[in-house]
């Protein structure tokens, strides 16, 4: 099934943000959401993975389908590599690790707190978690952010992997993943001066 958005509209704070967004995403595909730092690529994104409600507008396709990735990387501290990704799996009902494992080369770290690792290495476990919820639709916000290349290269391999088993990505990104995807620029969606006033932007958490 195709995730679908129609006529889409998000507020951040109680602030209206991004209007009239659309675009779909078949099986296989992946989209790329591009636009300045405070445009509304988190909250589009918040949105869509069903953490909040939108303004207006449709979202098709999504129901229980989602995995979603943020700025945090959503793990348990005193919990080693492999029991995160054991919680995750048995979370979405499933007990499979070792593709997650082989795909981040975190086998080297199996035993490792989570809280003893590297904001990089973090981040690989974090995104290894996706892999382990069998979720066909990813939505990732930011999700190189403390990854050296060798690790934005695994990321990469992982999401196209996903694509070719008829997954779907939804990725928020400032810098080129070498992925065959197309791009979704929000600016031309961000709400006017009008539409924005009267609001008192507050703090998003």
């Amino acid at each position: 099934m195709t995730l679908s958005i129609q006529n889409l509209a998000v507020a951040r704070g109680g602030v209206p943000v991004l209007g009239n967004v659309s675009f779909a995403i078949a099986p296989g595909q992946a989209l790329i959401l591009r636009g300045p730092n405070g445009a509304g690529k988190t909250t589009l994104l918040r949105t869509i993975a069903g953490l909040q409600k939108p303004l207006s507008g449709v979202i098709e396709g999504a129901d229980e389908t989602i995995a979603y990735a943020g700025h945090a990387d959503g793990l348990k501290a005193m919990l080693s590599v492999a029991e995160n990704l054991q919680f995750w799996a048995q979370v979405f009902g499933h007990s499979d690790i070792e593709a997650a494992l082989a795909a981040y080369q975190l086998g080297p770290l199996i035993d490792r707190l989570a809280g003893t690792l590297s904001a990089g290495q973090k981040r690989r476990l974090g995104l290894a978690r996706l892999m382990v919820t069998g979720r066909r639709v990813w939505v990732l916000d930011e999700p190189t952010v403390s990854l050296d290349a060798d690790a934005v290269a695994m990321f990469a391999a992982a999401v196209t992997a996903h694509l070719g088993a008829g997954g779907m990505a939804l990725i928020a990104t400032h810098i080129d993943l070498g992925l065959n995807a197309q791009t979704f620029d929000i600016t031309p969606y961000r709400a006017t001066a009008d539409t924005r006033s009267g609001a008192s932007d507050e703090a998003f958490l």
